[in-house]
């Protein structure tokens, strides 16, 4: 299994182009299901997710064809072969389930297995099965299946009010896709208003989608008869853009960010501002420098605009190199502080009492074999290892291809001794 070697306490300098958006693209992926033309997808990253979503998409009998650098694919529903995605599939990466929506309202039927847990915490399912029963369709619970149908007599699904009782990403984006070929208008409350959820609202309009409150909580969509072709370029990650600007931070270097965008950043470039690092926007792209002298700053995780789960630990990382104490609350996922002990075995000072942690920031941490948990966990400890002294070993780092393109080079790039071996 492989692994991750770092010899820190280098100032990294350079630029780093920012890839597309995982978040954004798995579901844009999904969305392919709901015509029977090519949809061009542009800015896609290469990354494992993307390659099992493109697997779980031939399954059901999409084409799916890499263009000129592979960073853009047609994918290509014309008839569905197969309206079930297998558990062997759907196991791997829990964004499977976007396939649901799309396949009930294209099909009138799917089968879809549960994703079942996760390392950060629960993410239930019953959100995304109770909005596509306001819009009709029947579900039923069986041997770890989702089977949901249109009833009998019914051709499509019917458009509805559905108010989500807390904010949900992806349930938000399969009824998104699920109301654009429904009969009628479907209004979405409480829906999420991530950047992402934004990102697949375009996408759907360019495919012939009506639909209008993009960027806010209430989506309304006006059902149509059919999606056609479409083309569309996924939104740069701002995850990615942020775990880098801290690589920036936590060395006290200098880093350029390009392709990328300040404008959904902004919850965490107020916070590193609030801590000392300078940061200077220009068009598509963000420097972020840094020396001594950074502060700890408090941060909650909320849904967007505020500070995202996602950033959560990296944001962890570059605490325990500040100046003073900060307090990390985490309320979206239960279990996501699995990364604090081993920044302890860097010589990181954090304490966590129920969903916070207190990092009280250090001078010098140590480089240390530590074991990746998850993937936001993962970078994290890169994070770390790129500021220690020493050598730092990071293990498991499978979780990393889930959703950093060449992370190894691009550090390096910038001037980080890092390189992939196998494990230890």
């Amino acid at each position: 299994m492989d692994a991750i070697r770092i010899h820190g306490g280098i100032p990294l300098n350079g630029e780093i182009a920012i890839s597309g958006a995982k978040n954004a693209a798995l579901p844009l992926m999904a969305a392919c299901l709901l015509s029977d033309e090519p949809l061009v997808l542009s800015n896609v990253p290469a990354l494992a997710d993307i390659n099992t979503m493109a697997r779980l998409l031939e399954q059901h009998g999409a084409s799916i064809e890499p263009v000129d650098d592979g960073h853009t694919v047609t994918l290509h529903a014309n008839t569905i072969t197969s309206t079930e995605a297998p558990y062997d599939l759907v196991r791997k990466m829990r964004a499977s389930i976007l396939v649901l929506g799309p396949l009930v309202a294209r099909e009138g039927r799917a089968r879809v297995s549960l994703p079942g847990g996760c390392a950060i915490g629960t993410r239930p399912v019953d959100l995304h099965l109770k909005a596509l029963e306001a819009l009709g369709a029947e579900i039923e619970l069986t041997g770890g299946y989702v089977e949901a149908r249109i009833p009998a007599g019914k051709s499509r699904l019917t458009g509805a009010r559905f108010t989500f009782p807390m904010v949900t990403v992806g349930g938000t984006e399969n009824l998104l896709m699920a109301a654009c070929l429904a009969d009628g208008e479907t209004v979405i409350e409480n829906a999420a208003r991530e950047p992402e959820i934004t990102d697949l609202a375009m996408c759907l309009i360019a495919m012939g989608a009506k639909i209008t409150g993009l960027g806010s909580g209430t989506l309304t969509v006006k059902g149509v008869d059919r999606l056609h072709a479409g083309s569309h370029s996924v939104v740069p990650d701002r995850i990615e853009t942020g775990t880098y600007a801290l690589a920036a931070a936590i060395t006290r270097g200098t880093i350029k960010l390009t392709n990328t965008r300040a404008d959904i950043l902004d919850s965490i470039i107020g916070a590193m501002r609030q801590a000392g690092v300078g940061v200077t926007i220009e068009g598509d792209s963000i420097t972020v420098t840094a020396s001594s002298g950074l502060k700890g700053v408090d941060v909650m995780t909320e849904p967007y605009p505020g500070f995202p789960t996602d950033m959560q630990a990296q944001w962890m990382a570059l605490m325990t190199t500040a100046d003073g104490a900060a307090m990390v609350t985490e309320t979206i996922f239960e279990n996501r502080f699995m990364h604090v002990p081993e920044l302890g075995r860097f010589g990181a000072d954090v304490n966590v009492h129920g969903g916070s942690a207190i990092v009280r920031g250090k001078a010098n941490l140590s480089g240390a074999p530590v074991m990746a948990t998850d993937l936001r966990a993962s970078v994290s400890l890169v994070l770390t290892g790129l500021a220690a002294k020493g050598e730092t070993i990071v293990n498991r780092v499978y979780h990393l291809d889930r959703g950093y393109e060449r992370l190894e080079e691009k550090l390096a790039a910038c001037g980080a001794r890092i390189e992939r071996i196998q494990g230890v």
